[in-house]
């Protein structure tokens, strides 16, 4: 097995595992065995009981506050697992300061996530802290409120009931997110032409409610994405990016993005595809596994999230990616889903002027993975289908746009 970002081996106990144990405890659980090298290589240790004794004194003398771990004895090769469990109590530190795992790699942690941690220490989010600024307006969201709820008058009592209060009766962050004017970035919506180098309209929503944010973001989409289309005397609206999709994906990525960094909401829309960037990666103690098949809801930001779904602009909590998905059954092109430790981004393509394959066509479509090339032979090997048949299809493929050729000749290769 190799090493990775909750793994890493040790060919013995000296103190630089102990960054490792830090990491582990403040951002999930992680495994540390000791007795191997850095390959792989099981070398063993020559004294277990005395090297568990040395780990748990380590530990127990330089990590504050003490997180929870276990140690494990193999006799059989001579090796010791040390377990650390993420705790409750963060932040946890090594010689004053926290750390956090980077893929396979224990770095130091910079100011902006060490505040997040001191946060959690005290089972609190950034939302929940008490707004700079307490002589909010809240316009748009007294006439959401009003519209689809049903309540007639907007009081200081609704918004307690919303959360926008903390203990000590004042406005939070998450009031400031929501009211007509704030401190925080917000989105950057671009619609490019034939390439990032045409621009056709650009529109940034800063410092603004993140209801405007949204409210923006859906009418580009309208703008570019959805028109009317009349046969005979009937009048059809034509979505070429599903409607149900974009708002799923907008209000995802304003309900969990992190909002104590100074970065965009990014929504970039070409001819083919939308992208659009949340700041921050997945929350903590969600995989990236978790996230892909959208049963687990864990929410960076929940009391945004609650009333993004009192307000129905989300359906039920953690369905998101589902709905996503679902938007899209039965076509040949899918949404992605990129996941990296500070981003989020979804791309979700064009398919109504890309909907006319044929059997044959999605056949061959089918042996294209994500990043995959494929020579006419390794396609024909896979399909069993005759050579001439697989060059015509593939040129069908290209001239749709599904695929791109690359390279000339014999080197000639094709990508989804």
């Amino acid at each position: 097995m190799k090493a990775s970002k909750i793994l890493e081996y040790k060919e013995n106990t000296n103190n630089n595992f102990l960054k490792t144990v830090s990491a582990y405890a403040n951002f999930g659980d992680g495994k540390i065995i000791f007795g191997i090298a850095d390959d792989g290589t099981v070398k063993g240790l020559s004294d277990l009981n005395g090297d568990c004794l040395a780990i748990e004194n380590k530990i127990n003398d330089s990590i504050l506050p003490k997180p929870d771990f276990e140690l494990i004895v193999n006799e059989k090769n001579r090796t010791i697992e040390l377990l650390v469990k993420e705790g409750e109590y963060k932040p946890y530190l090594y010689n004053g300061t926290a750390y956090r795992r980077s893929d396979t790699s224990t770095v130091k942690v910079d100011q902006v996530e060490l505040k997040r941690l001191v946060l959690a220490g005290k089972n609190m989010e950034f939302e929940d802290l008490p707004s700079l600024d307490q002589d909010l307006k809240f316009t748009l969201l007294e006439k959401l409120v009003k519209e689809r709820l049903n309540i007639e008058e907007f009081t200081t009592d609704i918004l307690r009931t919303l959360g926008f209060y903390t203990k000590k009766h004042e406005l939070n962050n998450a009031a400031a997110i929501v009211a007509d004017e704030n401190p925080f970035y917000g989105t950057d919506i671009v619609k490019f032409g034939v390439d990032i180098n045409q621009i056709l309209s650009r529109r940034t929503i800063d410092k603004q409610s993140i209801f405007k944010q949204y409210e923006e973001a859906i009418e580009f989409y309208k703008l570019y994405y959805r028109y009317e289309e009349v046969r005979g005397v009937e009048r059809t609206v034509v979505e070429k990016i599903p409607e149900t999709a974009f708002r799923e994906v907008m209000a995802n990525a304003l309900v969990h993005r992190t909002w104590d960094i100074n970065i965009h909401v990014r929504v970039a829309m070409f001819e083919d595809r939308i992208e659009i960037s949340s700041p921050g990666g997945l929350p903590n103690g969600l995989s990236k596994e978790e996230y892909l098949e959208g049963y687990i809801s864990s929410l960076r930001n929940p009391i945004l999230g609650s009333l993004f779904y009192r307000l129905h602009l989300i359906e039920r909590l953690g369905t998101g990616i589902r709905r996503i998905k679902e938007a899209y059954k039965g076509k040949a092109i899918q949404p992605q889903f990129i996941v990296m430790d500070n981003t989020i981004t979804v791309v979700l393509p064009v398919v109504t002027d890309r909907e006319r394959l044929t059997d044959d066509e999605r056949v061959v479509l089918s042996a294209f993975n994500e990043n995959r090339e494929l020579t006419t032979a390794e396609v024909v090997e896979h399909l069993g289908y005759k050579r001439g048949k697989v060059i015509r299809l593939l040129n069908s493929l290209i001239e749709k746009q599904y695929i791109t050729k690359i390279g000339l000749g014999r080197a000639t290769r094709y990508k989804r």
